[in-house]
């Protein structure tokens, strides 16, 4: 069994890019995720040697998606701002209309109201299948290409291709589609991680996309639970949501995650 595997959830552009002089700034940039990324870069090169695998996630969306403003609209026709809630109520009186499968749309917000987990918010339009702001921060790329050239394979995941469902974590979507094995639990990537003793995490955003992955591996894969690590200075949070995953982190520590930072040894 290898020792040290990583996995980085969205380390892309529109998550990770602060811009110049606000220009090329991540739609929806996390506060400080660039210097997650830079640290990040650097314990990788610190630790080429060590690791053995790089897994990475990549939030992949349709223009239309069901998070994104353009899939809703009110009785004037008008698109949600962003950070706008909505809920199944709001689309049974009206005040909100998909544009795309009202009944399946419908059904999602029921269904994600149901599980109790995440509330269904419109975030600005990001990481559009083959956009700029999909792509991985650059900083980080090339110290992945750097231990890629060493003689590895790094791996990547799409998560969020299908339009009608959020796909916060890496290993499912938040309501899986029977019809879609894309928005399944991804058996193939829950069995890579089992090779490994160690497993590195990090990435953005910490309140959503990094929890939820967290939040998967602790409910349908338990006994990898031990072996993660979180790398707690190579993540941060969307602003206004600092706390919604607090719990997940708590219940991690329960289940023996550990925690550490990139200034820390290997565990």
């Amino acid at each position: 069994m290898k020792k040290y595997a990583l996995l980085i959830i969205d380390p892309q552009n529109d998550f990770c890019n602060p811009g110049i002089n606000g220009k090329n700034k991540g739609s929806l940039y996390v506060n400080g995720a660039e210097n997650d990324m830079e640290r990040l870069a650097d314990w990788i090169r610190k630790y080429q040697k060590e690791i053995d695998f790089i897994g990475i996630t990549l939030d992949s969306h349709q223009p239309n998606d069901i998070s994104h403003p353009n899939f809703w609209m009110d009785k004037n026709g008008n698109f949600p701002p962003p950070f706008t809630e909505i809920k199944s109520v709001d689309v049974e009186n009206g005040k909100w209309t998909p544009r795309f499968d009202p009944q399946k749309s419908l059904n999602y917000l029921k269904a994600l109201e149901a599980q109790g987990e995440y509330p269904h918010f419109i975030w600005p339009m990001h990481c559009v299948i083959g956009s700029e702001g999909a792509a991985v921060y650059q900083p980080l790329m090339e110290a992945i290409t750097d231990w890629t050239v060493k003689g590895k394979f790094y791996q990547t995941v799409a998560k969020g291709t299908f339009p009608f469902t959020e796909h916060f974590g890496a290993f499912r979507a938040q309501i899986p589609d029977p019809q879609r094995p894309e928005t399944q639990l991804n058996q193939g990537l829950i069995k890579t991680l089992e090779t490994y003793q160690n497993i590195y995490l990090a990435g953005e955003a910490k309140s959503h996309c990094v929890a939820n992955s967290l939040k998967q591996v602790l409910e349908e894969a338990a006994d990898l639970a031990p072996k993660f690590i979180i790398l707690e200075d190579a993540m941060s949070n969307v602003t206004g949501f600092e706390h919604i995953a607090d719990s997940i982190y708590h219940k991690a520590k329960d289940m023996g995650v550990r925690f550490t930072t990139t200034n820390e040894k290997l565990i």
